[in-house]
């Protein structure tokens, strides 16, 4: 397929609701648009390491492989509960102090290294069972069987990397305006546990779902 025709299909699968669009709409709210760009780097990482293992041909046998995907499975829905008990039990919101609003009684805190917000969209990249899915399963779908791989990979592949992030600088967007409502120290707590609550909730839909 044609990389022009082939993107928006991309941007389609890439704004898809998922842990780590989340976690983008979380950067928004809590860092700005920038921040969360950035932290998608390491999104795309993980997602380059399954196209790369997808184009030369292990990504079905990873697919078929039962216990390599419930070890991915365990792995992610461990990590997001983690992220979703972290989260709950947070009284902090470093994002307040870069309001223009006053800083109310909330508790400030250091905002996140850069190198911080990437590890963390490559561990949900990277753990997410889904993912394998799309890349092992769907995307072979848009290449065509009558042409060389390779070169198809070596073009649809950045093409979808970058709709994730369109899809970040969507999600961020969204965040970056949903942040303006948190002003007070109740408002922090509210997100925090309903940060907590989406990431605990993913971890259960996960561990629930099958192949």
């Amino acid at each position: 397929m044609n990389a022009v025709l082939f993107f928006p299909v991309a941007v389609a699968i890439a704004l898809t609701p998922g842990p780590n669009n989340f976690c983008a709409l979380n950067n928004g709210i809590r860092q700005g648009v920038g921040a969360a760009l950035i932290g998608t780097l390491g999104r795309v990482s993980a997602f380059a390491v399954f196209l790369t293992v997808s184009a030369v041909g292990l990504g079905a046998m990873l697919l078929a492989s039962e216990t390599a995907f419930l070890a991915v499975k365990w792995a992610g829905a461990a990590y997001l509960f983690y992220l979703g008990w972290r989260a709950w039990r947070s009284r902090e919101f470093s994002g307040l102090s870069q309001l223009d609003s006053p800083a109310g009684t909330a508790t400030p805190s250091a905002p996140p290294k850069r190198r911080a917000l990437v590890l963390q969209e490559f561990l949900l990249g990277i753990t997410n069972p889904k993912a394998i899915i799309l890349f092992a399963a769907i995307f072979p779908q848009f290449i065509d069987p009558a042409l060389p791989a390779a070169p198809q990979f070596a073009v649809l592949g950045p093409t979808y990397l970058c709709a994730e992030f369109v899809a970040t600088l969507a999600y961020a967007l969204g965040g970056l305006q949903l942040r303006r409502l948190i002003t007070t120290q109740r408002g922090v707590v509210r997100l925090n546990k309903a940060t907590g609550g989406f990431f605990m909730g993913a971890a259960g839909l996960l561990l629930a779902s099958n192949k």
